[in-house]
């Protein structure tokens, strides 16, 4: 019989464990990612974010975050962040036009420039539309950043920069993803913006 006390407790328990885990597996990377974030910036750089699902949520969620504010403490600009997963009409022309899988990669091909940096969130990594966002995107020299988990996938052999977070839940995958990209948003607006 389902105890949902017991589910509850080590639902937090599990998540709680996997934030360590990053912190322990992750740091360099997130630290090295987070550079090169800040870096995008500074040279007049955007961010564009990709992903299915769960994580199509995300890219908009974080896209927010950088172009409004996250720490309220720190009065700043706006800095140059989009979600490729927010257009309806593009997603579903791309769709029935040119493929699914190819949706991601033709908005990266149309906004993306040099200097920009392409954030792929793939709880797999194998996620088609995605992997083609990126092999689009080195293409144009614009740097790749992949949110994973798991194994990594498939992309973590072709993103610049990964970061794998330690877990095969998705829940866990799709939380930590989050708490990165939180922490890269703080850092962005600390090194940037706090006096």
């Amino acid at each position: 019989m389902f105890n949902k006390i017991s589910f509850f407790e080590e639902s937090l328990k599990e998540s709680a464990a996997t934030k360590l885990k990053i912190l322990e597996s992750c740091k360099d990377d997130v630290l090295k990612a987070a550079d090169e974030i800040v870096n995008t910036f500074k040279n007049g750089g955007k961010l564009m974010f990709c992903g299915n699902g769960g994580s199509a949520a995300d890219c908009q969620h974080l896209a927010t975050e950088f172009v409004i504010r996250l720490s309220h403490d720190i009065e700043r600009p706006a800095l140059p962040a989009l979600a490729l997963t927010t257009d309806t009409s593009n997603l579903t022309a791309g769709g029935n036009d040119i493929g699914f899988e190819n949706v991601f990669a033709r908005n990266v091909e149309g906004l993306g420039r040099e200097g920009d940096m392409l954030i792929a969130i793939s709880t797999s990594g194998n996620s088609k539309n995605v992997i083609k966002a990126i092999e689009k995107a080195r293409s144009k020299k614009i740097k790749t950043l992949a949110l994973l988990g798991g194994n990594g996938g498939k992309i973590k052999d072709i993103a610049d920069f990964t970061i794998i977070i330690p877990s095969d839940n998705v829940q866990r995958i799709q939380e930590g993803h989050i708490t990165v990209g939180h922490i890269f948003c703080e850092i962005a607006e600390r090194e940037m913006y706090k006096v």
